[in-house]
């Protein structure tokens, strides 16, 4: 049964990538796209891995889609220019597709015992990883102790998206006059099942973000799902009225301050005499200290991660709201 759903899955999602490439219609491939980023969720649940599947639910098949209609918003449904098609190009790709599978030849098969991976780095971690980090959650202790100096270099690496997205898309460009953002007004359903949806979203994003020791979670999960509560606050209500709770200085002080709030931990981490990011030399109980060293990088994660992501809708937002204006002025 597993396998006739693991083989289902593999080919929607070959049927709905193809899908994507084919379309002319933008919109069509944007909804495609999400629909990609359900089946990847569902896939990733199937594979027992839960955390990934949380962030490609949120991002994938929420956040990203969201973004992509923007943008259709600005450009256009339609694909203007004309298709071609080259031979060296379509060389190059078989080419690569060819070596890139003969390197899976080699490669262990899928899901046997046998992998080298499962042989020592996986023992290491599953046996180890209580005693020494003392938390049931194999994942954040990989992510969080384990990996803090990568996953440093992931926390900075959305920070700078943020400010690369900002850049290109100015927010500061948006006329501070004009006509009030109500957002969604005239459907009243809708605004009202957003109002009780909203403050339950917000509840799991906490829960997500301080229950990841315990279960699937952590700071990018929670992130994600925070900042999908504003955006869908942003939608019904308006953006002026989110501007007034959230506004873009706000979110940019709040970007840079998760990131420096996680390098903080490293820095103390070196003054207490440990290395950087060794969370046991922030408290006597080096247990006691994994703990302290995990819960506060992971709020540096979710806190950089949600206001990237809203700072990111509000430029998409600002700049739709900058071509509505010069249509209505022309």
């Amino acid at each position: 049964m597993e396998l006739f759903i693991n083989i289902s899955l593999l080919s929607l999602l070959l049927a709905t990538a193809i899908g994507i490439v084919v379309s002319r219609d933008l919109l069509v491939s944007v909804m495609l796209t999400g629909i990609y980023g359900f089946l990847s969720a569902s896939f990733f649940v199937l594979m027992d891995a839960v955390d990934v599947a949380f962030t490609e639910a949120a991002v994938g098949s929420g956040i990203s889609p969201l973004l992509m209609l923007l943008t259709l918003a600005m450009v256009g449904r339609y694909e203007t220019c004309q298709r071609s098609y080259r031979l060296p190009a379509l060389i190059l790709v078989l080419i690569t597709g060819g070596l890139l599978i003969v390197g899976t030849i080699d490669m262990p098969a899928f899901g046997t015992a046998d992998a080298p991976v499962h042989q020592h780095v996986a023992p290491r971690y599953l046996e180890a990883s209580y005693g020494e980090i003392g938390i049931p959650n194999v994942v954040t202790s990989v992510l969080a102790s384990y990996r803090a100096f990568d996953t440093f270099g992931e926390v900075v690496v959305v920070f700078a998206a943020g400010i690369g997205v900002m850049s290109l898309l100015s927010i500061g460009a948006q006329p501070a006059s004009g006509p009030r953002d109500d957002g969604a007004r005239h459907h009243t359903i809708l605004r009202v099942v957003s109002k009780i949806l909203i403050p339950p979203i917000m509840l799991f994003a906490f829960y997500v973000q301080f229950h990841g020791d315990y279960g699937p979670g952590g700071g990018f999960q929670a992130g994600v799902i925070f900042a999908a509560s504003v955006i869908l606050y942003t939608l019904f209500f308006g953006i002026d009225l989110a501007r007034q709770v959230l506004s873009e200085n706000l979110l940019r002080v709040l970007a840079a301050m998760g990131a420096l709030l996680y390098g903080s931990v490293g820095v103390v981490s070196l003054l207490s005499g440990g290395n950087f990011l060794d969370y046991n030399v922030l408290l006597a109980d080096p247990i006691a200290g994994q703990h302290l060293g995990i819960i506060v990088i992971e709020a540096g994660v979710g806190i950089t991660v949600a206001s990237v992501m809203v700072l990111i809708f509000y430029s998409f937002i600002g700049q739709l709201s900058n071509k509505d204006s010069g249509d209505a002025a022309q």
